[in-house]
């Protein structure tokens, strides 16, 4: 774990630089790598702990011992969940920290963009300060060195991220809100969900599979599920769309004026007028059977594939449109939800495998 959060943190620096070779907006790409490298860190992260700690007890049979005593199977699994995810969550937000440090860096795109000393001075101090501690606790009181950076690097790093809020690039003081990216925040909680509902996913597997198996499908759906709108729903809605034609044909649709609003982070409101044809039967009843049963097969494909895209929120970020809260609250809900369905899942398939 703290040689992913370790490697992620290090690609995390290096894309600044890296972000000022597009020849256009170089701080969207840079906001792109970051939000991509923690989401993909945090799917390997996921892969790794789910099999290490029930696989592995599996194969051990140590977990043969604990459910032996007066502890429920499904207790088991939920434990083994909330570990997981506790875990995740603590190496998400490190991550997520040093990702904040690096964006109110910005990018450096010519020789006249000062350096922005707050940032290289409290994150450097922040990690070195982790790593001194880690080692003391380590020498003289037989600490775990990486468990115990873990623990700390998160308070450090978040005191160093406030901090590095109060000032410019010059160490000037400046007000806290002009830095503070909250649309930004929004997407990394986002994200979050999209992870637990990866761990939820990679617990249930590693019930029946072991670590490899687990690693390829965990790897497997995580792919899946950022593609499942062009799998699934590129299907659907062209055959919906086909089915609305017919509807035309035989002068069952009406037309709607809908208005579209885009609310910015800096106040402006755009109002986009469209007029969409929209069917006064159920488009259900323009398709024949062989037709409906294909459609229904997509929609269930489509829901039982995790949905990563509906989670991740960089283009609203990049192009400074503010996030809607009920669309938030919604998505992330889906996410908690499909994530509680996976555990359900792997609560069952857990409750019938041999430990012996």
């Amino acid at each position: 774990m703290l040689v992913v959060v370790i490697a992620a943190s290090v690609m995390l620096v290096l894309s600044n630089p890296l972000a000022a070779f597009t020849m256009g907006d170089d701080q969207r790409m840079l906001v792109d790598l970051g939000l991509a490298t923690v989401f993909l860190a945090g799917a390997i992260l996921a892969a790794f702990l789910a099999t290490s700690v029930l696989g592995r007890e599996i194969a051990n049979r140590t977990a043969l011992t604990v459910v032996s005593k007066p502890v429920g199977r499904p207790i088991f699994m939920i434990g083994k969940f909330l570990g997981v995810l506790g875990s995740l969550l603590v190496a998400c937000m490190i991550m997520t920290l040093v990702f904040m440090l690096v964006e109110m860096h910005a990018v450096i795109q010519t020789v006249r963009d000062p350096i922005h000393v707050p940032v290289v001075v409290f994150g450097i101090g922040g990690a070195v300060l982790t790593a001194a501690a880690a080692v003391w606790c380590n020498y003289f009181y037989g600490m775990s060195f990486t468990s115990t950076a873990l623990i700390l690097a998160l308070p450090v790093l978040a005191v160093s991220y406030g901090v590095s809020l109060n000032f410019d690039a010059e160490f000037a003081q400046q007000d806290l809100g002009l830095s503070f990216k909250g649309n930004l925040w929004l997407a990394v909680a986002a994200l979050t969900t999209c992870v637990a509902m990866l761990a939820a996913i990679a617990v249930t597997v590693s019930t029946r599979l072991g670590q490899l198996m687990t690693l390829a499908a965990t790897i497997g759906l995580f792919v899946l599920g950022l593609l499942s709108d062009w799998i699934f729903g590129r299907s659907i809605r062209g055959m919906e769309s086909e089915w609305l034609a017919r509807a035309s044909e035989k002068g069952l649709v009406e037309s709607v004026e809908v208005v579209d609003s885009i609310h910015r982070t800096t106040g402006e409101i755009t109002e986009n007028m469209t007029t969409v044809e929209r069917a006064t039967v159920p488009l259900t009843e323009m398709a024949n059977t062989s037709e409906l049963l294909g459609w229904s097969l997509m929609n269930i494909g489509y829901a039982m594939l995790p949905n990563f895209q509906i989670l991740w929120l960089s283009d609203a970020v990049t192009q400074g449109v503010s996030i809607p809260s009920d669309y938030l609250i919604k998505s992330m809900t889906y996410g908690i939800l499909y994530a509680a369905a996976a555990v359900c899942v792997g609560i069952v398939l857990f409750q019938r495998r041999d430990l012996g």
